[in-house]
């Protein structure tokens, strides 16, 4: 009895030691991670772009998809979604009384500046402010985690760990030491591997995620195995419960 117990004790201290993140010792103090945290615009982005000025009704042309302070409205379902200027599959949008401007490539500072100047040149707007946001940045987060779901991000800046805890946070069985993160750049995707127990987490580029980031949380070898054997073992229960409900009948008889 008391081996059992033991051995029941040590099991769940190893659970534990599986499920805590950075079993490495992390410092007090880490630097800022060193990444361009301004968002590329890619194609099927939806742009908000509001534009003022010190003449108000000169502003109003360039203002006509603003219909909320938010930049959404509500669609047939009486669900929210964004309004404002698709990126096509070009890579441009079609601006008022500016026609199609290049986007998709551009920093969202490039954009910005891009569109101030060209407001500036036509002689449109007397010294133009343009605010520009990204309104459908996303991420993906999939596997093993509480609640695999798609996150909205409105102000375009999150971390893989906030995005994992707005998932659920990973589950006893996901495998902590080896997440995977998928991510489009330019005309391809890349993958890489992350440790979730290793501090230096804090100073990868990866640490903030950007736009249609998909994160993947595999299960660990104990659950992949267990669950090998469940599937291969539920035939025979199957077979055996028909079995017995025969025996059964044939007794009740």
């Amino acid at each position: 009895m008391f081996l059992v117990a033991a051995l029941l004790f040590l099991g769940s201290c190893a659970s534990v030691e599986k499920a805590r993140y950075f079993n490495e010792s992390v410092p007090s103090q880490y630097p800022l991670v060193d990444a361009n945290l301004d968002p590329i615009i890619q194609k099927a982005d939806i742009l908000g772009i509001t534009i003022s000025s010190l003449n108000p009704d000169a502003n109003l042309p360039f203002n006509s998809l603003n219909t909320t302070p938010a930049g959404y409205f509500s669609n047939t379902n009486n669900s929210m979604a964004p309004v404002g200027y698709l990126v096509d599959p070009e890579g441009v949008i079609t601006f008022p009384m500016l026609g199609r401007l290049q986007a998709a490539g551009l920093t969202k500072a490039q954009f910005t500046d891009s569109l101030t100047l060209a407001l500036k040149s036509r002689k449109l707007l007397v010294d133009p402010i343009v605010n520009v946001r990204i309104l459908n940045f996303k991420v993906t987060v999939l596997g093993e985690v509480g609640k695999p779901t798609v996150v909205s991000v409105a102000n375009e800046r999150i971390s893989l760990l906030e995005a994992i805890g707005m998932a659920g946070d990973l589950t006893l069985t996901a495998k902590r030491d080896n997440v995977l993160l998928i991510r489009e750049e330019g005309n391809k995707k890349i993958t890489r591997r992350i440790n979730l127990n290793d501090e230096s987490l804090f100073r990868s580029p990866y640490y903030f995620l950007k736009n249609n980031d998909i994160i993947y949380v595999e299960a660990n070898k104990a659950k992949v195995q267990s669950t090998s054997r469940f599937t291969t073992l539920l035939p025979a229960l199957l077979s055996g419960f028909a079995l017995l409900a025969i025996i059964i009948d044939r007794v009740a008889r």
